[in-house]
């Protein structure tokens, strides 16, 4: 592979463009850099979730999850190129129902929380989410292949899954939305 990543600082970027995988350039505002952004900031949430306990399965599943994401990003750095399949498609669609059949079903919201571990889980999600709008956007304006917005969907389904499935792990529960709660009065102090 050689020394691919020799140089780190090339002030080609200094003019506010960046270099794509095909050599082209692009600005770095422009729509398909903040997918990639977006991407690669879901990428790192997840690596800090792996400093949390969880079960071994899972973690060795997260990483492979974690190079897709690389994949994905790969991709979209080269327009044109495909590199997610909808084999991974399928396999977070097996990973979904695997990890939801245990759980019990749901009759209210649940707010992000519970342990720490599923807590950076609900941010994984919330980062998905908005790495998946991003790529929508972007395939308004450009040609992109459909496995990474398919894949990008189910990735955010699963946070939602493993963040109850950590919660559960640690001991604890989901924690629930209480729609008719009783509101505190406005602290007089």
């Amino acid at each position: 592979m050689g020394n691919r990543l020799s140089k780190i600082a090339t002030r080609t970027g200094d003019d506010g463009s960046t270099g794509l995988g095909d050599g082209s350039r692009t600005g770095k505002d422009s729509l398909r850099i903040q997918a990639l952004g977006d991407i690669d900031e879901l990428n790192s949430q997840l690596g800090v979730l792996l400093c949390e306990d969880m079960p071994t399965l899972l973690r060795e599943q997260l990483l492979t999850i974690q190079h897709d994401l690389f994949d994905l990003g790969g991709e979209l750095c080269i327009p044109g190129y495909s590199l997610i399949s909808e084999t991974q498609v399928l396999r977070l669609d097996a990973l979904l129902e695997h990890y939801n059949a245990d759980l019990p079903p749901l009759k209210e919201f649940i707010l992000p929380g519970g342990s720490r571990a599923a807590a950076l889980m609900h941010v994984c999600r919330t980062v998905c989410r908005r790495a998946e709008r991003s790529v929508v956007s972007l395939a308004l304006q450009e040609t992109v292949n459909p496995q990474p917005r398919q894949y990008l969907n189910r990735l955010s389904d699963l946070c939602f899954v493993l963040a109850r499935v950590l919660n559960r792990y640690a001991n604890g529960s989901d924690v629930l939305w209480q729609k008719d709660r009783q509101r505190s009065p406005p602290n007089s102090d």
